[in-house]
């Protein structure tokens, strides 16, 4: 991991916390922490998914469909970071 993939990841975090209207958990979200689900401390939801992938649509010009792949890809923050660097270089 370089200093690149951290800057990425913090600005990448910032968006979504954005985009759902919710202030990070109190000891910060792990990269690879879920954002929906039982286990999930951010309690996200199908609306927020639609704001995320608007948000990323937005920012960097990424379409995220409904399908499969996307919903593996908002499944964290580290899984998101990897779909958006296979994304953008393609």
């Amino acid at each position: 991991m370089n200093d690149n993939d951290i800057a990425f990841r913090t600005e990448l975090k910032a968006l979504i916390l954005a985009a759902v209207d919710k202030d990070e958990p109190a000891g910060g979200l792990r990269d690879d922490e879920p954002w929906f689900g039982p286990e999930s401390r951010l309690e996200l939801d199908s609306l927020d998914a639609l704001q995320i992938s608007m948000a990323i649509q937005k920012r960097y010009g990424v379409r995220m469909p409904d399908s499969k792949d996307t919903r593996r890809a908002l499944t964290s923050l580290l899984a998101l970071a990897e779909h958006l660097h296979k994304h953008r270089s393609s």
